[in-house]
């Protein structure tokens, strides 16, 4: 029996050296791909049971009742006080607008011309027209909050440009469509007008109302007046590692995929062109990327800028241009919200705008998604590699953000319901680490009261026996010497 139990306690130590090895735990970590994968070879064999209108009626379960469940998510999570500061956050909601609507469309738009100038018949047509469309779209409504989560970013700013950013895309989006359609090269591609963009309005008000507003509404309301269960629902979600938001995300992009399957999107493509749509969105995301963080830390503005203006001293001209001009220079968690919103494109309602623009151009419906759907997954799938890297990147400005909270004594329970979807929830078990901290430091404390205590009573005493010396030899009386040892 016991060299049998010695072989099995040495396998689960063996086990255990190699469940915790480092390249385990990085393929552990990367567990969000598998399942996407997954999904997709799912999605392309039996596309009917997400898609829209298919089984489960993909539209309505999973674009309605997944983003829900993310947003009802974030409204548990985040404080009102502190959404309501970043809704009011005009510069940061003008540089996001500006870059996920004009500037990613009007570059992506003038490499579409020098592509269709080039004439390459590889290249079909009707996918540069999706390329334009997809770079038109808003921001995604799911995977920006996810990622700037999980990186360490602003993600209540985060939820505040999903908001924006796609009602306001209900109007925009057409209308960019309208400019870049309205003449040559792509006069081919110029939707129906008219009948499509009323129902177009109606369904993206709808699904921005449904998915997004109300159930943040209701999770606030939830937060505020339920607020005990609110912190242990969120301290379940924490102890078992449930990743509310990434579930929910594998889902929106399992339905995404089956539709566009079910359209035969990827089969009226050549594989030529799908390869080049790859490349070229990996390499449009990775430069739309490089350009909202240029917008988001514009190195000039320090060097115009680099001290902050004193009331008498400085010159109005500089006091004045310093108030306007130095807060476009962002933090890093603010900076980080801006590299995921900026380049991001969402599927969810991309679709919608697209099917509801081109109703009458049935036929090319499948070649207008394949740039969306494929942007989609390989932004998803950069961004997740961005997230790491962001998060070694903030990690000091948030470590100042705790200790300035720690100096104002803040209350360590406002930790529990921090804007955070997948890590930041506090448990029990950190609050009793929180304890035993602050258990320690008394302690130490005490210590060094003790200490000084200690010094003290040796002074003193020391200073009794030197005046007692000093009465013998003044004093020969020995009654004088006792009584002046007493006092």
């Amino acid at each position: 029996m016991k060299p049998k139990m010695l072989s099995i306690l040495e396998n689960n130590k063996n086990f255990k050296i190699f469940w915790n090895h480092k390249i385990t735990n990085y393929l552990k970590a990367q567990w969000f791909f598998y399942c996407l994968a997954i999904f997709i070879v799912i999605a392309r064999f039996a596309p009917n049971f997400a898609k829209d209108g298919g089984l489960i009626k993909g539209q309505y379960s999973i674009g309605y009742g997944c983003v829900a469940w993310i947003f009802l998510q974030s409204g548990l999570s985040m404080k009102t006080k502190k959404l309501m500061a970043n809704m009011s956050n005009w510069r940061a909601h003008l540089i996001i607008l500006m870059l996920s609507f004009l500037i990613t469309s009007s570059i992506a738009y003038g490499l579409c011309c020098a592509i269709k100038a080039a004439n390459d018949k590889k290249i079909d047509d009707w996918v540069l027209i999706g390329i334009i469309l997809t770079t038109t779209c808003p921001t995604t409504v799911a995977s920006n909050v996810i990622m700037t989560t999980n990186a360490g970013g602003n993600d209540l700013l985060c939820v505040c440009e999903v908001f924006i950013g796609n009602l306001l895309g209900a109007f925009i989006t057409p209308a960019l469509v309208q400019l870049y359609t309205g003449r040559a090269p792509f006069q081919y591609g110029n939707p129906a007008t008219g009948d499509g963009i009323g129902a177009l309005y109606g369904r993206v008000m709808k699904q921005v109302g449904l998915s997004v507003f109300l159930p943040l509404f209701v999770g606030q309301v939830i937060q505020n007046v339920f607020s005990k269960i609110t912190e242990k629902y969120l301290a379940f979600l924490k102890k078992y590692h449930l990743k509310i938001g990434s579930y929910m995300l594998l889902l929106i992009m399992f339905s995404t995929f089956s539709t566009a399957f079910d359209q035969k999107a990827f089969s009226s493509v050549s594989h030529v062109c799908i390869v080049f749509i790859c490349f070229f969105n990996l390499g449009l995301y990775l430069f739309f990327t490089g350009i909202t963080y240029l917008c988001a830390r514009p190195w000039f503005i320090l060097k115009l800028f680099p001290t902050e203006p004193i009331p008498g001293e400085s010159s109005k001209l500089y006091y004045y241009s310093y108030k306007i001009f130095r807060p476009f220079y962002y933090n890093k968690r603010d900076a980080i919200c801006i590299m995921f919103c900026g380049p991001a494109k969402t599927a969810a309602l991309g679709v919608s705008l697209i099917t509801s623009q081109y109703g009458d151009k049935k036929e090319h419906l499948g070649k207008l998604l394949v740039p969306l759907v494929l942007y989609q997954g390989e932004q998803v799938l950069t961004a997740s590699i961005f997230v790491g890297i962001f998060k070694k990147w903030v990690r000091d400005e948030l470590e100042e953000e705790e200790e300035e909270d720690v100096g104002d004594g803040t209350n360590n329970d406002t930790k529990l319901t921090e804007p955070d979807l997948e890590k930041g929830i506090i448990t029990s078990e950190d609050c009793e680490r929180q304890l035993q901290l602050r258990q320690q430091e008394q302690q130490e404390q005490e210590n060094k009261h003790e200490l000084r205590l200690s010094r003290i009573d040796s002074h003193v005493s020391s200073s009794l026996t030197s005046s007692s010396t000093t009465g013998k030899r003044s004093d020969t009386n020995p009654t004088d010497q006792s009584s002046e040892y007493q006092k």
